[in-house]
């Protein structure tokens, strides 16, 4: 399957055909996988070192990101971390907007504040739709000028076919994105931010005496997973973005558009295997995230 595009700026130097012999023994595999049956799955593989494409499937079609926005968000949030206008104990306030946003949220309420450590915490874990909205308002000035401000810096960074409308990826049709775009994003966020990037590890945390647990199951379930985010909404189907190191080398995988949980996991791990064989773990059916209507006192409608 021909590829259709390099993937962007300096993070990329070059693609190639699905499934073509290549790389050698030192890196990654290039590989052919089934797609998943679905019309709005895609998927792409980047050999993070070199920006070579392993595999891609729909790579550069509009999808809607869903949570995987909040890479986006934390992007942003990171810069402003970077440049000492914001610190780890700095308050983000919660405005009576940010505190009606639907789950999955922290369920803070207006007038309540959030430190900028726990705000991170809270966007990788429990991807948080009222803290994101929260930092949009913060960084921005209000949430659709944060939008705007996502957007510009999409687009600086090279994902070119990226528009943002809001800082959680809760439903709107014009928030579209595709798998290249967000391989990109997963990137430059380590390239950009090491010092951050291990939040992104996060699978729980505590938070005004209560244990926040996070169901990104490819996170200890997958040898070498170290990270990034899930993402559901009903129109984009189960999404994630995934880093993975073996033997000092680093794949991103992106799926978009499975059915599951479960189903988005599984591919996933099938796509890390066949790029990155002889990992010392997998993952089995029992350990992949459960379906959002199984995680008690979450809303399926809006879980990763």
């Amino acid at each position: 399957m021909s590829i259709a595009a390099a993937l962007l700026a300096a993070l990329v130097a070059g693609c190639s055909t699905t499934g073509s012999s290549g790389g050698g023994a030192a890196g990654p595999r290039q590989f052919a996988i089934a797609p998943l049956p679905y019309d709005r799955y895609a998927a792409v593989a980047v050999d993070a070192s070199s920006g070579r494409m392993l595999y891609g499937h729909d790579e550069t079609a509009a999808r809607y990101p869903a949570s995987l926005t909040k890479m986006m968000t934390l992007y942003m949030l990171f810069e402003q971390m970077e440049s000492g206008r914001v610190n780890k104990n700095t308050i983000i306030p919660i405005s009576a907007y940010a505190a009606s946003r639907p789950p999955t949220k922290m369920g803070l309420k207006a007038g309540d504040g959030i430190d900028v450590d726990s705000a991170v915490k809270a966007l990788v874990v429990r991807s948080a739709n009222d803290i994101a909205t929260a930092v949009g308002e913060f960084i921005g000035g209000s949430e659709q000028q944060f939008a705007a401000m996502m957007t510009a810096r999409a687009q600086a960074i090279g994902m070119r076919d990226t528009r943002f409308r809001n800082a959680s990826g809760l439903p709107d049709p014009l928030q579209t994105t595709t798998a290249r775009d967000m391989a990109t994003l997963a990137m430059a966020l380590r390239r950009k931010f090491p010092q951050y990037y291990g939040y992104f590890s996060t699978t729980e945390f505590s938070y005004r005496g209560k244990q926040i647990r996070g169901h990104n199951k490819l996170v200890g379930g997958v040898s070498g997973v170290d990270g990034l985010k899930t993402g559901y909404i009903r129109a984009s189907g189960f999404n994630v973005a995934t880093s993975v190191t073996r033997n000092g080398r680093r794949i991103v995988v992106v799926v978009m558009g499975a059915k599951s949980g479960n189903e988005r996991n599984a591919h996933v791990a099938q796509m890390i295997e066949m790029a990155l064989p002889g990992g010392s773990g997998s993952l089995p059916g029992a350990l992949a995230v459960l379906d959002p209507g199984a995680l008690p006192g979450v809303e399926p409608n809006w879980d990763d």
